[in-house]
């Protein structure tokens, strides 16, 4: 689904209209399209740069700064493949490389058809499951290379 360039700009607009004018709301602005648009895009950035007169150098500052902003589109189920001391020991690397040969991508990339995004994580806290892959909210763990197929298949 493309946005027109009018709809974008409407759509800042809508986000700034009860931020304008307030400091330190930078980041709750960025959130709020992030959550809109998916991720930060570069005419949205501008747009939002006229909108609250702050260089877009300053955003991108900001949104490159902070892990829980994305400038490019991700896919629709996240995997994030702890890379953790457990799982790392217990075989973690393996099946980062598994995954990436499956789906044809790298570390922190998304595939072409904006299904899947790849993000290896320090630690997702389950350390007794080592090792261990989550794919949006749910955690897989006790995985080995030839066990993550058939997981990858249920999301479409």
């Amino acid at each position: 689904m493309t946005i027109q360039a009018s709809e974008v700009e409407e759509k800042i607009r809508e986000i700034v209209k009860p931020w304008k004018g307030k400091q330190g709301s930078l980041i709750p602005i960025l959130q709020a399209i992030q959550h809109d648009f998916g991720y930060l895009q570069e005419d949205a950035i501008e747009i939002l740069s006229r909108e609250i007169g702050i260089p877009t150098a300053e955003i991108y500052g900001v949104g490159t700064f902070y892990a829980q902003f994305h400038l490019k589109p991700r896919g629709r189920h996240i995997i994030r493949i702890c890379r953790g001391t457990a799982c790392h020991v217990r075989g973690s690397l393996k099946i980062l490389e598994k995954v990436m040969d499956i789906l044809k991508i790298s570390e922190n990339e998304t595939t072409e058809d904006l299904r899947f995004t790849l993000e290896p994580v320090a630690c997702l806290g389950a350390c007794g499951l080592a090792p261990v892959v989550m794919v949006n909210d749910v955690t897989y763990g006790r995985l080995t290379p030839d066990s993550i197929q058939p997981i990858l298949e249920n999301y479409k």
